[in-house]
């Protein structure tokens, strides 16, 4: 393998090029909650890819506090290198942060327990950082299960996005997702991202603030005010198998969202700028709701949630509640 050049970023020293033989180039890092036949599947991607790369990888994975034999699968399963099982819930930015800083690679491979690598992805986001040493994220084509793509990549959230939502033009201004070939983009989803590890190690990685949803985004615009930048690979391609809520988690997913839209939005804007998003996003959900009214097979209700929660993001009770719910079941059934 070729020797590693150097070059710089924001006053840092990068590294450019493979490492050694015998060194780990490349950690996959997997969160796992409670889905262990999508993990196991994804986990077969993982050991697919793996004969076909020419540096060496390791396998990581974060089994949070299941309790369906998940963390036993994992252990048991031959491409997995270390298994890391908590015994209660977190939020996935922490999981996220905490295998960035156990990963031993250069580069790490964020993916959830629902994203299954197809042929080739590896190879195609490491070469899309080796090419520009200047980006820290590069994140994979998304496509639903019956192989039609999902959007991946849009826009830093702000006003201007809301309102380009409102007027029914957010696939046409805010999505990023889209076009053959690799292009900078603000933010990738989590789904399937590969990190530059320095980089995140210079901004520390995740903020736990986020507990799910929006923590990708600060992640992105955190990196993108230290200088760095993302990338959209749509030559790397993963299947998500996204698994759709229903019932209370459905709703405690909206919350989640909305407040944590709220407190991007807080952080990184103004609170002016922060009110004028929940009406514009709660508008653009009414419009939504409206249409339901009339559209065969639709429900409004979904989206008459979202409107509420997107109003009132304070309130309600979100997946991190539902986590702590579930953590004191925990711990007065024991293991």
């Amino acid at each position: 393998m070729a020797e590693a050049a150097h070059g710089r970023m924001g006053g840092e020293a990068v590294e450019v090029g493979w490492r050694p033989v015998g060194d780990v180039a490349l950690s996959y890092c997997v969160v796992n909650t409670s889905q262990r036949e999508l993990l196991l599947r994804g986990l077969d991607a993982i050991a697919a890819e793996r004969r076909h790369l020419p540096f060496a990888t390791e396998v990581l994975v974060l089994d949070n506090g299941s309790r369906d034999g998940s963390a036993h699968a994992a252990q048991e399963h031959p491409a997995v290198d270390e298994t890391i099982a908590l015994p209660l819930r977190r939020g996935k930015a922490l999981n996220d942060s905490a295998l960035l800083a156990r990963a031993r690679g250069r580069y790490a491979l964020l993916l959830n327990e629902d994203s299954e690598l197809l042929p080739g992805a590896t190879m195609a986001l490491v070469q899309a950082l080796e090419e520009q040493p200047e980006a820290a994220c590069a994140g994979a084509a998304l496509l639903r299960v019956d192989g039609a793509q999902q959007a991946s990549a849009w826009r830093f959230p702000t006003p201007l996005t809301a309102l380009a939502g409102a007027l029914m033009l957010h696939r046409a201004f805010t999505v990023q997702s889209r076009g053959e070939d690799t292009r900078e983009v603000d933010w990738c989803q989590s789904a399937a991202l590969l990190v530059r590890r320095a980089a995140a190690a210079q901004i520390g990685y995740l903020d736990g603030d986020f507990f799910v949803y929006s923590d990708e985004v600060d992640f992105a615009r955190r990196l993108r005010d230290a200088g760095w930048r993302s990338l959209y690979v749509p030559a790397a391609r993963a299947v998500h198998h996204e698994q759709l809520a229903t019932g209370a988690a459905s709703e405690r997913r909206i919350v989640e969202m909305a407040r944590n839209r709220d407190l991007y939005m807080r952080k990184h804007h103004s609170a002016a700028a922060a009110r004028a998003v929940r009406w514009l996003t709660a508008w653009s959900y009414a419009v939504r709701a409206i249409a339901a009214l009339v559209l065969p097979g639709r429900s409004p209700e979904r989206h008459l949630r979202h409107v509420v929660a997107t109003l009132m993001p304070d309130r309600g009770e979100g997946l991190r509640e539902a986590a702590e719910e579930y953590n004191r079941a925990a711990a007065l059934t024991g293991p």
